[in-house]
């Protein structure tokens, strides 16, 4: 079994929890010892169970929100990835780390029309069409889309096929295959390789380097994780500050894009780090516009309207407003 990386990885549970059988503990612990994903996998669930069981007897019961910022502090034990894959890797060990908490769980609404299965079930749709470039086989039957189809309709009409192909079987079922394919992604020469990853594909609508795309998707993944915990009254941590950075700067420079050069300059800055101008560079800036770095993946990520995102500002009002409302409309999610 040493070597039957999969099958090994089916009974990481089962050893978080002490519980192999004989047999098995014979095997699993020797292929932990060769396998670096697999032991930094066993080892986030391990951890993950230790803060399930509680604390010691008569110790004070630490609030939901202690509990899984120490559980997400695992993230660091997810595979040793090339530097633009660490978001996604995170992203997925987080999400990972919030399973237990959904036994039960699974027809609670979380955003849109879908509960927590189909949230589920979403992201593994979405991540399909990063891992279909990248050679990772589907898991789920192709939809039938014309040939020409916007991109925001592929992409719709993808999310809603999945779901409703994943809500005729189990959530354990979705779950498997979600990560899975997130384990397959995590292994590709692309998410190993930066110079790999510097080729520019198409993904919706967007032609950015592969890097950017694992980079998307760790967005994803953790936006879609906060809104799991959301539902469910559990306080989900941000991103590691490092990844947070390197999510910002992929926004930013969508969000450039989107408002091209001739709208009105705004000096943008995320608080405590970096700042840029953003709009036409053949103008004094109009304005200054500062939000927490939270906030404003929260903003792109369609989680906050352009009024209502704390924010600090000051200067043209009207160009403050259209870096906020071009922001929002980034989102996809």
């Amino acid at each position: 079994m040493t070597d039957d990386h999969e099958a090994v990885r089916e009974l990481l549970a089962a050893w978080a929890f002490g519980a192999l059988d004989p047999a098995d503990e014979k095997t699993v612990p020797p292929h932990l010892a060769e396998c670096e994903s697999c032991a930094a996998e066993a080892e986030l669930l391990r951890e993950t169970v230790r803060l399930l069981e509680g604390p010691p007897r008569n110790a004070p019961a630490a609030p939901d929100e202690v509990l899984l910022s120490l559980a997400l502090r695992a993230r660091s034990a997810a595979p040793r990835v090339a530097e633009h894959v660490a978001p996604y890797s995170a992203a997925v060990a987080g999400l990972k780390a919030l399973l237990p908490e959904l036994e039960g769980h699974w027809t609670t609404p979380v955003v849109h029309d879908w509960d927590v299965h189909a949230t589920v079930a979403h992201l593994l749709a979405a991540d399909e069409h990063l891992a279909s470039l990248l050679g990772v086989g589907a898991r789920v039957p192709p939809s039938r889309i014309a040939q020409g189809t916007r991109w925001e309709d592929a992409w719709n009409r993808r999310t809603a096929d999945v779901i409703a192909h994943e809500h005729g079987r189990t959530p354990e079922e979705t779950v498997a295959d979600w990560s899975a394919q997130a384990a397959e992604l995590l292994g590709t020469p692309e998410a190993r390789d930066a110079q790999l990853a510097a080729r520019a594909v198409t993904l919706m609508g967007l032609r950015l380097p592969v890097a950017d795309h694992f980079l998307v998707r760790g967005f994803e993944t953790w936006i879609h994780t906060d809104d799991i915990g959301r539902a469910l009254g559990i306080a989900v941590p941000p991103p590691p500050q490092e990844h947070l950075h390197q999510l910002i700067r992929l926004a930013v420079r969508v969000l450039g894009l989107a408002l091209g050069t001739t709208a009105p300059p705004v000096l943008f800055s995320v608080t405590g780090g970096e700042e840029w101008v953003l709009g036409s560079a053949d103008e004094p800036v109009r304005a200054e516009l500062a939000v927490d770095p939270v906030d404003f993946c929260l903003l792109v990520g369609g989680r906050y309207a352009p009024e209502a995102v704390p924010r600090g500002a000051t200067g043209d009002a009207a160009a403050v407003r259209n870096v906020l409302e071009t922001a929002a409309s980034l989102a996809w999610l």
